[in-house]
């Protein structure tokens, strides 16, 4: 027996390679109005899930069961459903920037979904993209800008059924409450319905009519305590560093000092768009630099990253926001983090294959996902394993942006633990985040305004 109206799904099946179910799939019914929230740990299966009711699963992945009813009516797989997500859907997806054409500017992103130009500019202002970043194109953006340049797309038409996976995930609080606002305009409207995925658990309070639990969370263990030596050598000084903005008309940052000791953790902080991801980008070499320099343990980096020999690309690891960018979708994950083993450290063939697999467990990954590629993998495990990846070359320097938005609270203190044993054996960290708990298991916090860092109140730095 069906209800009435907005979204069913009952007896959903994913299959994979070998036949093999995969994840977990609670039937689901989503009134017209409502909110309905899907959360769960990392890799249980949520996005593989909205996947399989939009049959937009990749391969070997197919769903082999169940039913999708939307307004009463069944939605079968193939050519029907394609065009029900076409005329019926707006998407939001966890890898926002892999959804936004890169030659297009955020304004026509928008309206390349068949709005006018006046109605995508409203749209992007309504989730805090001003006018001064319209034109804009996708790499001249923050992440947490893309992210909502790609749900200002998904919002413009004003879908009947609108899917958010992690709509918060690389924003800070500010931007968040805006998200939340978008959705809340939804809410008790019978003309829409809403499904999100998110880890966020406020987020989730102040938006969800009901909340779809997926798998069963582990249970979170207390923070390890940080053992940090009482004193460790400078391994990075930045001096009178200057980042300018796309066209470098105006800086970015200016006049940025900083030092990162042996075995420190220091978290950046700063509104969405402020400059903490183009400053970890420079450190790594991966964004030109308008002046000033930075030293590794006394020896000068070179810009950009192609002018630095072995030692320092070793020394140095940067692990960005968005692991799809960077993972080879062709290459299993065995070889994504076996590639620094065979590039920096001589090991034979079992001696990577026995790191690998410890370094995924160190992470929170079961081994078997050694054998499967990025697509299979949910956004937090892909996360994951982009910092097993750059664990892997043994850094003394590690460059680390938002590497817990995508995790569940017990993930993310398995990360967290395992970066403070590392940095007890000398591992300096520089992250930035706007994940409160990840700014309380730092030695020091610096916050970005006015175009310059500056310590948090309780927090001092030493340039």
């Amino acid at each position: 027996m069906t209800r009435d109206g907005g979204l069913e799904v009952s007896g959903l099946r994913v299959t994979g390679r070998g036949g093999r179910t995969v994840g977990v799939s609670p039937d689901l019914h989503a009134a017209p109005g409502e909110v309905v929230a899907l959360t769960g740990p990392s890799g249980a299966g949520k996005t593989v899930w909205l996947a399989a009711v939009l049959d937009a699963l990749e391969p070997p992945l197919r769903r082999c069961a169940g039913i999708v009813r939307w307004q009463g009516e069944i939605i079968a797989p193939g050519d029907a459903a394609r065009r029900w997500r076409r005329r019926h859907t707006g998407i939001l997806v966890q890898d926002a920037a892999q959804s936004l054409h890169p030659l297009l500017t955020a304004v026509a992103s928008v309206a390349e979904t068949g709005v006018d130009t006046s109605r995508a500019a409203i749209t992007l202002e309504q989730v805090g993209i001003d006018a001064s970043l319209h034109a804009r194109r996708v790499h001249q953006l923050s992440g947490g800008q893309t992210q909502r340049v790609a749900l200002a797309r998904a919002l413009a038409a004003r879908p009947p059924l609108l899917i958010l996976d992690e709509p918060t995930s690389a924003l800070d609080s500010a931007a968040a409450q805006l998200v939340a606002a978008a959705v809340r305009a939804r809410r008790g409207d019978p003309r829409f319905v809403t499904l999100l995925v998110s880890h966020d658990r406020d987020f989730v309070a102040t938006v969800a009519d009901h909340v779809v639990v997926f798998g069963t969370a582990p249970s979170a263990s207390p923070p390890v305590p940080s053992r940090r030596p009482a004193a460790g050598a400078t391994v990075l000084r930045v001096h009178h560093l200057r980042l300018d903005r796309p066209g470098g008309q105006t800086p970015l940052l200016q006049a940025v000092d900083l030092t990162v000791d042996a075995g420190e953790c220091v978290a950046v902080l700063g509104p969405s768009g402020s400059g903490k991801t183009t400053l970890l980008r420079s450190l790594a070499g991966l964004h030109p630099v308008t002046a000033g320099h930075a030293e590794l343990a006394g020896t000068r980096l070179p810009w950009p990253v192609r002018h630095r020999p072995s030692a320092l690309l070793q020394a140095v690891q940067y692990v960005g926001q968005h692991p799809a960018d960077t993972l080879n979708p062709a290459h299993r994950i065995a070889t994504a983090v076996g590639r620094p083993l065979r590039t920096f450290r001589t090991t034979d063939r079992a001696g990577r294959l026995a790191t690998v697999n410890a370094l995924l467990t160190r992470v929170g990954l079961d081994r078997a996902v050694a054998g499967r590629r990025p697509g299979g993998l949910s956004g937090g495990q892909r996360q994951r394993v982009a910092l097993a990846r750059a664990l892997a070359a043994q850094p003394r320097l590690l460059l680390a942006d938002e590497i817990t938005a995508a995790l569940d609270p017990a993930s993310t203190t398995t990360v967290l633990d395992l970066l403070g044993e590392m940095r007890h054996d000398g591992l300096a960290v520089l992250i930035a985040t706007h994940d409160p708990a990840v700014a309380d298991r730092a030695d020091r916090v610096l916050t970005i305004h006015d175009h310059a860092l500056h310590p948090l109140e309780g927090s001092h730095d030493r340039p």
